[in-house]
């Protein structure tokens, strides 16, 4: 297949991981014989830097004329004044709107031997292969906004078609998993908590293999880090969402490890590694790629319908972490070109193995 590819690699260590990501990708293509048309443009600080705009107008419309894109990291302290009136977040969060992507899928699965560097018991991790569906492009992060010298405000507002569209997200990815949702709210306080509950409940008589349960989000806090193997998708609004899969992240034992994937009604998709720019260790191969390399692989399976090759993918990287040498994230001393050149290597490995 052919398939045009917008690359963002943004500030910080962005580039070197979308970079890592893009070797991986061009040696799947090799592998399956496909061909993957990538090329860069700007977005975030280096933008405002160059153009004046987080998300310049020809960002927009390679994003826009793309199949899919893949996002490497924003921001950093050179960009960090609050009160600046342009952000290089801002840009992060117009290139979802523009997109329409508004279901934010992060799944969130235990490596073994990444487990002893999560701070939780090793016995409770055991069996943890869950996946967050966060609404993305609502809640008080887009409502209106007001500040005066005494007080300020953000709105949360959301509408039906706006839960519906998620849980339907949620429910779908729940029928080719272990078919159970956990829809979070807070409904004992929130009215637009009551509506989210209420909805979801509309929607999930349409998947009636699939168990719904729902809990409050105060209650899910403590959960994740004392029950995380009960869950299997877990779906909730905007804000609650960024706070909840943030803190699942800390099972997995480094925020290096976890891709994401931002998707909207059609195939296009916005891919992105869940850690930030981290820009004290930029430019000196220290970053862990895997969480890029990841999101490559969902962006295989999401967008192009490549499971077979995301999985290849998916594969190289859980022998990479179970045997070989790791960043320092993971308290290896792996270079960001060495991890990426492990799984190269483990992708060719597997092509041979396949040949013979």
């Amino acid at each position: 297949m052919k398939a045009n590819i917008a690359l963002l690699p943004g500030d910080g260590i962005g580039p070197e991981v979308v970079q890592s990501a893009v070797r991986v990708l061009q040696a799947i293509a090799e592998k399956y014989t496909h061909e993957f048309s990538m090329q860069t443009h700007l977005i975030g600080g280096c933008a405002i830097d160059a153009q004046g705009h987080a998300l310049p107008e020809a960002t927009q419309q390679a994003c826009l004329a793309a199949d899919a894109v893949l996002l490497g990291a924003v921001g950093g302290p050179k960009w960090s004044d609050p009160k600046a009136a342009v952000r290089p977040e801002q840009g992060l969060l117009q290139l979802r709107a523009l997109l329409d992507v508004f279901a934010n899928v992060r799944p969130v699965k235990v490596f073994a031997r990444a487990a002893q560097f999560s701070p939780l018991k090793p016995e409770r991790l055991l069996g943890v292969d869950f996946v967050f569906v966060r609404e993305l492009t609502g809640g008080s992060y887009f409502g209106t906004k007001s500040r005066t010298e005494h007080d300020a405000s953000d709105e949360c507002r959301y509408s039906v078609l706006e839960i519906e569209r998620v849980a339907h997200k949620a429910f779908q990815l729940a029928q080719s998993r272990r078919r159970k949702v956990t829809s979070i709210d807070k409904a004992n306080v929130l009215e637009t908590s009551r509506l989210w509950r209420e909805t979801v409940n509309q929607v999930a008589k349409h998947y009636p293999d699939v168990t719904l349960e729902h809990q409050l989000v105060d209650s899910m806090a403590m959960l994740l880090l004392t029950r995380p193997a009960d869950y299997d998708v877990l779906v909730t609004e905007n804000l609650f969402g960024d706070i909840l899969s943030d803190e699942a992240a800390v099972l997995a034992g480094s925020l290096g490890l976890l891709p994401s994937a931002s998707l909207g009604a059609g195939s296009r998709g916005l891919y992105e590694p869940i850690h930030g720019s981290a820009p004290d260790i930029a430019g000196q191969s220290l970053a862990n790629p895997i969480g890029c390399i990841l999101s490559a692989a969902l962006m295989l399976r999401y967008s192009f319908g490549l499971e077979c090759e995301a999985q290849c993918i998916e594969h190289a990287v859980a022998e990479v972490v179970a045997h070989a040498e790791l960043t320092r994230d993971l308290f290896g001393q792996a270079s960001t070109e060495q991890v990426t050149q492990s799984i190269l290597s483990e992708i060719s490995r597997m092509e041979a193995s396949k040949a013979a």
